[in-house]
């Protein structure tokens, strides 16, 4: 494997390998041990990696925050997109999807605002008002439930560049093993326990238990965890 990537080779190419979120956020922190009890800090990607991160963050002894992004999803569609926004204005699209399904600019304009504007809403849903902590002095270890194509995560990680992070590692318990590829370069290391390839890969198939996470959970598991 790369000499920045680190994944459980038992689990290889297997479905099935994680009861929930919580499992698998247990099993992220057993790989990042090295960092308990550091000065990182750890983000969640809301909503679904929100349950793996608070698993992680308080397995490690670590503080927790949020890494606000969205798809920039398909007209009509409610899962598919062709780009992502993050907290910061961030705008990442993918041209050669773009190109390839013909669509004009006032749909771009239109789905990208959309977007947008969900980022927004949700960062002060997640952060309030809440400054920054120093990024440029602590690590990140930013959080998802999964890698699939990778969009958001891409996003994501030049939003923490655009503001200062200097060293960030990625943590999430599955993902397609060509996305990470398009993800390494972007990072000091990447932890994953379970890389899969094929067609047909979905982030859910590595989870015996999976649900859509509301945004009320996610926002109540954040708060539980700072009230603690």
């Amino acid at each position: 494997m790369n000499n920045k990537l680190y994944d459980l080779p038992q689990l290889r190419q297997r479905v099935g390998v994680f009861r929930d979120r919580k499992h698998a956020g247990q099993i992220l922190a057993e790989m990042l041990q090295e960092w308990k009890g550091s000065k990182a800090v750890v983000l969640a990607v809301p909503s679904g990696g929100v349950p793996v991160a608070v698993e992680v963050a308080g397995v490690l002894g670590l503080s927790l925050d949020v890494a606000v992004v969205s798809k920039i999803l398909l007209p009509r569609n409610t899962e598919a997109g062709f780009g992502a926004v993050s907290f910061d204005g961030t705008v990442w699209i993918n041209k050669e999807f773009v190109d390839y399904l013909g669509l004009d600019q006032s749909a771009i304009e239109q789905q990208t605002q959309a977007a947008l504007e969900k980022v927004q809403r949700r960062v002060k849903l997640f952060r309030v008002d809440r400054s920054w902590p120093d990024l440029k002095n602590q690590p990140v270890i930013l959080v998802d439930d999964g890698i699939a194509a990778g969009s958001t995560l891409r996003v994501a990680l030049m939003a923490l560049h655009h503001i200062g992070a200097r060293k960030i590692i990625v943590a999430v318990p599955t993902a397609h093993q060509e996305s990470l590829v398009h993800i390494m370069d972007r990072v000091d290391a990447l932890y994953c326990a379970n890389i899969r390839g094929g067609p047909q890969f979905s982030v859910a198939a590595a989870y015996q238990y999976w649900d859509d996470v509301e945004e009320t959970d996610a926002r109540r598991m954040l708060t539980s965890f700072r009230d603690r």
